[in-house]
């Protein structure tokens, strides 16, 4: 899956300096560095999760730490409109999705929803891009997935004074499940391996507030994928 990683970069052509590191002056035929193209190409899919977690965290792989060329591949993306990344950031991704979803069932993807505000500055949202890049990898080499988007973010207060209990409160209250989905509205279920994914986890409380609200829906969640893991994460090596 990662060794596919080279062939995608190869395929951006983008000015400026390298999307890893920001080193200037040297060639971006493959949109990041040649040194950064090999720390992408060498992260391994592994377990992380938070200390402690939050109640109701699901099992997490993350592709890596938030650091180094994935830190600076990903706020080039997100934050400095180099949209073009969102596909080689997809086939890292699904590198983490497969870790959790068998090869023989079907895999329905679930992105983080961004909020109104988020999609405006960012030009659409970030994270349902990133994901149908990951889906198109998957079915590439072998899975039977897709991607829905059942919830929708409304804005929340900064989290920054609250507690761990509150943080996961407002992460909570900022999710709505969007009543365009139609199974949820017969009351149907979604069957297969359903994984939430996300760019970033860091304490947690997003990714316990997704999988609460599918749960009240009535979606059974394996696990979350994540492209990164900031280093207040404890990781366990392998998988």
């Amino acid at each position: 899956m990662v060794a596919a990683l080279l062939g995608e970069l190869a395929d951006l052509v983008l000015p400026g300096a390298c999307a890893g590191c920001g080193a200037e002056q040297v060639r971006l035929t493959y949109g990041t560095c040649a040194v950064c193209v090999a720390e992408l190409e060498g992260l391994r899919p592994h377990p992380a999760t938070p200390t402690p977690p939050p109640a109701g965290f699901p099992d997490c792989v993350t592709v890596g730490p938030y650091a180094g060329a994935l830190r600076g591949t990903l706020l080039a993306y997100k934050e400095k409109g180099r949209h073009r990344l969102a596909r080689p950031l997809g086939t890292l991704l699904a590198g983490a999705v497969a870790a959790l979803a068998p090869r023989g069932r079907p895999v329905v993807l679930i992105p983080v929803p961004s909020t109104a505000a988020a999609r405006r500055e960012r030009y659409g949202d970030h994270m349902a891009r990133m994901t149908r890049h990951a889906m198109r990898r998957l079915r590439a080499a072998g899975w039977d997935a897709t991607t829905i988007q059942p919830l929708r973010a409304l804005p929340r207060p900064d989290s920054t004074s609250l507690d761990a209990a509150a943080r996961h409160a407002a992460a909570v209250n900022s999710l709505r499940i969007n009543p365009r989905i139609g199974v949820l509205q017969r009351g149907g279920r979604i069957g297969g391996t359903l994984v939430v994914t996300d760019d970033i986890v860091t304490t947690g409380a997003t990714l316990a507030a997704v999988v609460r609200r599918l749960e009240e829906a009535g979606m059974q969640v394996t696990g979350a994928a994540v492209l990164a893991a900031t280093q207040l994460r404890k990781t366990t090596p392998g998988i």
